[in-house]
């Protein structure tokens, strides 16, 4: 099969010949057919300090993808051969406290699809029957949306981790989960809604997400954005998308006191709060990371299949389509910082 490998502790990949996966009693081989491009995936190209960490070379990346079931292994009870699937990327140990109480996004011993195991830039990837999701079909679900399936679900569990209903709501970062969650908030009933950025190009996509303020934050600060909405006491809810190491202290003085923060964004650098903020105007701060196992899914697929807007929405952060063998120009772009959403066709091999 065609792949995607990092074949050793450097950047870059290489397109390879490599040998299709094989499943075991419990696993769910799948014809890869569509594969979002993620920040991890950037990261494990050019070969960071993160990645350097994290990843043992050789592996195939990449874990947000759409396929087709073209095999299943003899105890695997629910898939079957056809089904049109996405996948959890976190594959839990299912022994620790946490995996026995049910609280399976907590597991201390996750292996990461495509990060600790081979992943889905590949013509067929291997997984856990247990981390597959099977979709309602393609007229609900089709190889974009399911593609992106994977953020949607970091954009849904943080989102929906506070109330959002008849509330303010900041989101610094209009990267493709910041335009998502934009999207959620909007369709679940907030009041307002103020997003930033650096990019005008992302601006402009935030604006077709519902939000009423898109702020661009290299010459706009924040509590601009409070005089704009005529908002009195400062924002009710924060969701801090970027990981930039100014965002998150920016959203700390704009919040109302007994003010709600989830954040996803990843920092690649210590960040300086004042904690006598937090403190004294009673902060909550709650970190973010993938999706609630399998709670976030169903709500998701729940949202989707019965609000068209929200299809539409979503479906819309996908600004670029490119067969796989087009895929240094996918990670260009999506390193560029000014589009949507990657997609990569993985039929093109056929």
């Amino acid at each position: 099969m065609k792949a995607l490998l990092k074949a050793g502790p450097r950047a870059g990949l290489d397109l390879v010949d490599a040998p299709e996966p094989e499943p075991d009693s419990r696993d769910v081989k799948i014809r890869v057919l569509t594969t979002g491009i993620c920040g991890t995936d950037l990261h494990i190209l050019n070969w960071d300090a993160w990645a350097a960490g994290a990843v043992s070379a050789p592996l195939i990346p990449g874990h947000e993808f759409y396929g087709e079931v073209v095999e299943v292994g003899a105890e695997v009870r629910e898939v079957r051969p056809g089904d049109r699937v996405s996948g959890e990327g976190h594959v839990v140990c299912g022994i620790c406290r946490n995996c026995r109480a049910g609280r399976r996004q907590l597991c201390i011993h996750t292996a990461s699809v495509g990060v600790q195991r081979n992943g889905a830039f590949a013509q067929y990837v291997v997984i856990p029957e247990e981390n597959v999701w099977v979709h309602p079909g393609p007229d609900v679900i089709g190889p974009d949306l399911g593609a992106i399936f994977d953020p949607f679900g970091n954009a849904v569990h943080t989102a929906l981790k506070f109330s959002v209903v008849g509330e303010d709501v900041l989101i610094t970062g209009a990267g493709p989960i910041g335009l998502m969650a934009a999207a959620v908030v909007r369709h679940v009933g907030a009041r307002y809604i103020a997003i930033t950025d650096v990019s005008e190009a992302r601006l402009e996509l935030a604006r077709h997400m519902g939000v009423d303020l898109a702020l661009n934050v290299a010459t706009t600060p924040i509590a601009d954005a409070q005089r704009q909405l005529r908002l009195k006491e400062g924002f009710d809810v924060g969701l801090e998308m970027s990981g930039h190491a100014a965002a998150l202290p920016e959203m700390i003085r704009n919040m109302n006191h007994g003010g709600r923060i989830a954040m996803l964004g990843l920092p690649s650098t210590p960040i300086d709060i004042d904690w006598s903020i937090v403190v004294t105007h009673m902060l909550t701060l709650q970190g973010i990371y993938g999706r609630e196992m399998f709670e976030t899914w169903n709500t998701m697929a729940a949202m989707l299949s019965s609000s068209p807007w929200l299809h539409n929405a979503i479906s819309s952060v996908i600004t670029d389509r490119l067969p796989a063998t087009r895929w240094e120009h996918g990670f260009e772009v999506a390193a560029g910082g000014t589009s949507g959403k990657v997609v990569l066709d993985w039929t093109v091999f056929d």
